[in-house]
């Protein structure tokens, strides 16, 4: 009796213990569940927005609002900018210059570094911790192999935070690698105000840029063939381990609003919605760029507004035929006046140096605007050398000064000899 007891008692307590290690081990399996839950939600935040939006509602708003559009838009974004890609100047800011975090479209400066240091012919094979990397991926996995090109097209259409790393690391041997490449390149294109940790942009402390200069980016990225092709492709089918899958671009423009070829999307908690869009139509081709935007639609808006009240009240403008015009009626009330003391002519030719663009996007109010101040020497010592400059023509639109060229003599002038002054007293004789 006393035995089966002791059996009984037995059995109770290896039942208890039984008990003790199931709930340790449900209380482990919810708490990595938790934590995993808690990392997706981390990853979620860092995954291109996937808010549904109607691009055709939007439209008729701002078509609405764009009738009679004049004064600058009000956007509801935190940042906004657009930039002339002819004079590579701002036609509208807001808070451009401003240093903030700037989610995927970190990628155009990630495409930059790898268009520029890797044979797109090379196959990659992807490591563990770019198959791990969260967020928007591509959906590549450890060992898997593909070409730099088809990473490229994941990296710009798909967004893909792990294309990002598996380049970075081929191209820098590591994310830290290449974030010191992309660091060099900005610092010598003067991009001073942009800093990277990381390939992707996922929000990490030390990691922004400007409006002003991600749009210098996009429009020195947009020089290269290849990264325009890639950013104004809507769909490509990349080859992972030798099978084909097709990806989508996330720019929810393309193809959509006249004019736009480009450029990336972005979304973070800390950067919110981005929207980085080049847009050409004739001549005039600019880059917009909307920052901190509250969500999806509030981005697409803005920059659809942006694109609209741009070509709506600028014009682009054949800057060098209107400056060499009012230069040649001036010079030719003024060449004579110019004195060569001691040269063997008189005669000076005086001309401009060449302008370094031809074209210049000016609001339409202020195109009879443009003046020209001509500042000259009318007193010269010779000898006076070729391209010697002798003034300068500042070009203004109201009081805002938009250029400076410097008035050059076009042949070399020499000085008198004893021989020439002989000429000129016998010239003299009767």
């Amino acid at each position: 009796m006393e035995t089966r007891k002791k059996e009984q008692n037995i059995m109770v307590n290896k039942d208890g213990l039984q008990l003790k290690i199931r709930a340790k081990i449900l209380l482990l399996i919810v708490t990595i569940i938790f934590v995993l839950l808690s990392n997706v939600g981390i990853c979620y935040a860092d995954l291109e927005d996937k808010e549904e939006i109607d691009l055709e509602e939007i439209q008729k708003e701002v078509a609405q609002v764009s009738k009679a559009i004049t004064e600058e838009p009000k956007l509801n974004a935190k940042i906004g900018l657009v930039f002339d890609r002819a004079s590579k100047t701002i036609l509208y800011e807001k808070n451009g210059l401003k240093q903030v975090p700037m989610a995927s479209t970190t990628k155009i400066m990630t495409a930059i570094v790898v268009l520029e240091n890797a044979d797109l012919t090379d196959v990659v094979t992807i490591e563990k911790k770019a198959a791990g990397t969260g967020g928007s991926r591509l959906g590549l996995k450890v060992n898997d192999k593909i070409t730099v090109h088809d990473l490229l097209y994941g990296l710009m259409l798909k967004s893909g935070n792990d294309t990002a790393v598996a380049l970075a690391i081929h191209v820098g041997g590591s994310v830290e690698g290449f974030a010191e490449i992309m660091n060099k390149t900005a610092q010598e294109m003067g991009w001073v105000n942009s800093h990277f940790i990381t390939p992707h942009g996922l929000d990490a402390k030390g990691h922004y840029t400007t409006a002003y200069e991600l749009a210098c980016m996009a429009d020195y990225a947009l020089q290269n063939p290849k990264f325009k092709e890639i950013v104004s492709t809507k769909t490509y089918t990349v080859t992972i381990n030798g099978r084909p899958q097709v990806i989508s671009n996330t720019n929810e423009l393309l193809g959509y609003l006249d004019g736009v070829y480009g450029v990336k999307t972005g979304f973070t908690n800390g950067a919110n919605r981005c929207l980085v869009t080049a847009c050409k139509r004739g001549d005039f081709d600019i880059i917009t760029v909307v920052l901190g935007a509250d969500t999806k639609k509030i981005r697409t808006q803005d920059s659809i507004s942006l694109i609209e009240y741009t070509h709506k009240n600028y014009q682009v403008v054949n800057l060098e035929e209107i400056i060499k015009e009012k230069f040649e009626n001036w010079k030719q009330l003024n060449e004579r006046r110019i004195y060569i003391n001691k040269g063997k002519t008189n005669q000076i030719h005086i001309q401009l140096e060449e302008m370094s663009y031809k074209t210049m996007t000016i609001k339409n109010t202020e195109v009879d605007n443009i003046e020209l101040e001509m500042n000259s020497l009318y007193y010269l010592q010779a000898p006076v050398q070729e391209k010697q400059t002798i003034g300068n023509v500042k070009v203004y639109i109201k009081d805002k000064t938009i250029g400076t060229l410097n008035i050059q003599n076009q042949k070399v002038i020499e000085k008198k000899g004893i021989k020439d002054y002989f000429m000129d007293f016998l010239s003299l004789l009767p």
